[in-house]
């Protein structure tokens, strides 16, 4: 902890060495998962070392931020995956600058005498979902394993009803309300449920199984998403922007101790976490961030899939028109990523296989973490993109 404040208070006296004012901008999050790595980057010392000041630490719902990044009252989001395809067919100039995550990473909770031991046994039963882009998540991976829902393969089960043609929820309060998603299967109103990693050590511990599964490829957590007119007014601040979250993702890398550390602090929106918490909450994460903030095609490709689901105007553009990557191949091309891993041609974060092959890319937490975790309304999962259910 004294080790990051050191390395924050560095950045800073680095900023004001050159002379230079620092430039305050808003960056808001759609689910308060997706402070796990801002609150890292942000004590790190990342942005104000590229004279950024962050206003970070504030949730958007989807509809406001289609009002506020094109009018310039917000420079950047941190979301907004699946509503953006259909309001840029309606002329809407949203853009997305770099990608953090592109893997849904969850396992398959049951019950242990459903008799369920994959997905193949699903077929008829009831499947509990939550949130908006989670719940296409569930939609598409089983799609995509021969159970369409649409074909009444197997039953979604949604937590939470959302507004008419948008993705915020009808009754925030319901919502907020709502109990843990593997309760429903515990208590025998859903056969079953997937959550990620630390919510799926939550079910375990009490009683569930949980099946590994192979991961969903998909843009998810957060994304850097701006307007078009802010974009080329102030590229300067884009890139800074940019390569202060890399340099976060870096910290958060290879400085685990310090990250959890700010984890187990600063993460507190639900409640204070433990020590074992905030490890398993890292550990999750850590091996599944972007080193440079380039998105998957596959990811792309699936979260195009649940645009057009979720908005038919989607159909009408190439879902390639709302990425604009220059910025990331400017700084990449300097090598300034690799200089700060210190090796050329770095490997992106690992991903799941195709075809059907088992995924062993990701590291496993801790034994002694997962023996000691216990469930808490604290701990936040990556997964939940529009701030769903706590995953306790």
């Amino acid at each position: 902890m004294i080790t990051a404040a050191l390395a924050r208070t560095g950045s800073i006296r680095a900023a004001r060495e050159r002379e230079e004012p620092m430039d305050r901008i808003a960056f808001p999050y759609r689910s308060s998962s997706h402070l796990v790595l801002l609150h890292v980057v942000a004590e790190s010392g990342a942005w104000e070392k590229n004279g950024l000041e962050v206003d970070y630490d504030r949730q958007i719902s989807s509809t406001e931020a289609h009002r506020a990044v094109p009018t310039g009252e917000v420079e950047f989001v941190g979301g907004n995956h699946v509503s953006t395809y259909g309001h840029r067919a309606r002329g809407d100039s949203w853009v997305y600058l770099g990608q953090t995550v592109n893997q849904v990473k969850q396992q398959l909770v049951v019950r242990a005498d459903s008799g369920i031991n994959g997905l193949a046994d699903l077929q008829g039963r009831k499947v509990g979902t939550r949130g908006s882009h989670p719940g296409l998540n569930d939609w598409l991976y089983l799609k995509q394993h021969g159970l369409d829902a649409d074909r009444d393969d197997v039953e979604l089960v949604r937590q939470t009803k959302l507004k008419g043609n948008s993705m915020d929820a009808e009754d925030p309060a319901q919502k907020a309300k709502a109990p843990p998603l593997w309760h429903l299967v515990r208590d025998r109103v859903v056969d079953a449920c997937f959550l990620g990693p630390p919510a799926s050590l939550f079910a375990k511990v009490a009683g569930l199984k949980v099946i590994d599964i192979e991961p969903l490829p998909m843009i998810q957590f957060t994304t850097v998403s701006s307007s078009l007119g802010f974009v080329e007014k102030h590229p300067d601040i884009v890139e800074r922007f940019l390569k202060g979250l890399i340099e976060g993702i870096h910290f958060f890398k290879t400085r685990p101790e310090e990250a959890i550390d700010i984890i187990e602090r600063r993460f507190d929106r639900q409640g204070k976490m433990n020590r074992e918490q905030a490890t398993i909450t890292h550990q999750s994460l850590a091996g599944i961030l972007e080193p440079k903030l380039y998105p998957q095609m596959r990811a792309i490709a699936n979260v195009y899939e649940e645009a057009v689901r979720q908005d038919k105007d989607a159909k009408k553009i190439n879902p390639m028109e709302l990425w604009d990557l220059h910025h990331l191949r400017r700084i990449d091309d300097t090598g300034f990523v690799d200089g700060l891993y210190g090796k050329r041609n770095m490997a992106p974060a690992p991903h799941g296989h195709a075809h059907g092959q088992h995924d062993h890319s990701h590291a496993a937490p801790a034994s002694d973490s997962v023996a000691k975790i216990t469930s808490s309304e604290a701990v936040g999962d990556p997964a939940c993109d529009d701030d769903c259910t706590t995953p306790s």
